[in-house]
């Protein structure tokens, strides 16, 4: 071979080399790259299921409603698989505020606080327990007053210093503001001095120590009290209760998912565990409609009650 020939060759050797070089250079890159990937892949935590927010209002002591509802979100997390973040303020507003601003996914209500909340936010009532007392998903409010006071009826309070529980309670607060508006007493008017004690059981309290004349509370709630030794029945006496009033409704944000709305409402309807419903003091549950708490809001508006939440 010529020198010419020999330099050509070793030319076209060379570029041979480099593109071979190259070529294995892109495949190892490559496969690095695919490595690194699944590597990546492999070492990366899965991402945690969002938790459900869940707001209860405190209709008696705070620590004592977490302490019940524990129970129910452990059930909750376990038929929904995703953490229950449950929460208890110490008063009725702060549940309705914490739904209306988003940081609630669900919350056992009143029905007050239901159409409250509805006012200020897209939420729609799933659910509501059966009361064992009524056989039914109803209950009433009871007017009580000191078991030796001389006041026999509604219409002798005009004028009495009066205690209702929270200013957003259905039965502490709307309910007996009904009863004496139907007895042509102004609770804002017509009464001496009234206080929001914050819940039935300290209403309760009020009552049987002759802290007030009169006042206004759960009638089942009332039973329970006497039945755990917490206020004696002889201290306090009722002079009447309310038309019946359908129960507290759990609400979830219109926001979630439908699947997980539904999850929840189904959770709710199969819970059958017999301790766990004791606790709650339900027989089980109901599905209940926006339209069920209509009336609620028609009398709360007529008094004041609807956009309080102070």
């Amino acid at each position: 071979m010529t020198r010419k020939g020999n330099r050509m060759f070793d030319k076209t050797l060379k570029r041979g080399t480099l593109l071979l070089a190259v070529l294995l250079a892109v495949l190892v890159a490559g496969g690095c790259g695919e490595a690194g990937e699944e590597a990546q892949e492999a070492t990366e935590p899965p991402q945690e299921t969002e938790a459900l927010r869940v707001g209860l209002i405190p209709n008696q002591a705070p620590e004592e409603v977490e302490t019940r509802y524990e129970p129910l979100g452990d059930y909750l997390s376990e038929e929904l698989g995703r953490p229950v973040e449950l929460s208890v303020p110490t008063g009725y507003p702060a549940v309705v505020e914490a739904m209306a601003a988003g940081e609630l996914d669900l919350a056992y209500f009143g029905g007050l606080t239901y159409v409250q909340a509805r006012e200020r936010a897209e939420v729609s009532p799933l659910v509501t327990e059966v009361n064992p007392r009524t056989g039914d998903t109803t209950y009433r409010a009871a007017i009580v007053v000191p078991a030796a006071s001389d006041i026999e009826t509604v219409e002798e309070l005009e004028g009495a210093d009066f205690a209702f529980g929270s200013v957003s309670s259905t039965s502490g607060s709307l309910y007996p503001s009904v009863m004496l508006a139907d007895a042509g007493i102004d609770y804002r008017t017509d009464l001496g001095n009234y206080t929001y004690t914050g819940g039935h059981d300290a209403t309760a309290q009020a009552v049987a120590n002759g802290n007030v004349d009169a006042g206004g509370l759960e009638y089942r709630i009332l039973l329970d009290l006497q039945e755990e030794g917490i206020i004696d029945p002889d201290d306090v006496r009722v002079i009447a209760t309310s038309d019946p009033i359908q129960g507290y409704p759990w609400v979830v944000r219109d926001e979630l998912p439908e699947d997980l709305r539904e999850s929840i409402a189904t959770a709710f309807l199969e819970l059958n565990d017999p301790e766990l419903l004791d606790l709650l003091r339900a027989e089980g549950y109901e599905r209940v409609e926006a339209s069920d708490y209509d009336y609620v809001e028609e009398r709360a508006r007529e008094l004041d009650l609807l956009t309080e939440t102070g």
